[in-house]
C-alpha cells in the first residue's frame, strides 16, 4: 500500500455511534470524514430497516451496497465514454466527408489546423 517511512496523520470517525481513530495520508482526512460519513449514513439505513443484526452484518451489508452502487456509476461512465468517442467519430466523419466538398488547398489547411487541435487535445489529456 503505502511506504511506511510516509508521514500520516489521524482523523476521528464515527460509524454507528462508535468513535473510531484512523490514519490516513496527509491531506486525505476530508475525503476520510466524508466516506465515513456516508458508509454511516448507510448503516443507520440498514439497521433502521431490519431486525436487530450485529454490527458485523450491517457493515457487510452497507459495504455491499456501497461496491454495487461503484460498479453501477464505473459502468454508466464507461457507456457515456463509448457514447461519446461514437460521436466523436461521427463528427470526424462528417467533417472529412464537408472538407472533400473543398477546393483541394483550402481541404488541406482546415485539415492540417484539425489535426493540430486534435493533437492539442489529445495531449491536454
Amino acid at each position: 500500500m503505502s511506504d511506511s517511512a510516509t508521514p500520516r496523520n489521524t482523523t476521528e470517525i464515527s460509524l454507528l455511534g462508535r468513535s473510531y481513530t484512523v490514519s490516513c495520508q496527509p491531506g486525505e482526512e476530508d475525503g476520510l470524514t466524508r466516506a465515513a460519513a456516508y458508509l454511516d449514513l448507510a448503516m443507520q439505513g440498514i439497521q433502521q430497516r431490519g431486525n436487530t443484526i450485529s454490527a458485523d452484518k450491517v457493515a457487510l451489508m452497507a459495504a455491499l451496497n456501497i461496491s454495487h452502487e461503484l460498479i453501477n456509476s464505473r459502468d454508466s461512465e464507461r457507456a457515456l465514454q463509448r457514447d461519446f468517442e461514437t460521436r466523436l467519430t461521427a463528427l470526424d466523419r462528417q467533417l472529412d466527408a464537408a472538407l472533400s466538398q473543398l477546393p483541394a488547398d483550402y481541404a488541406d489547411q482546415a485539415k492540417a489546423r484539425a489535426a493540430e487541435r486534435k493533437n492539442a487535445s489529445e495531449s491536454n489529456n
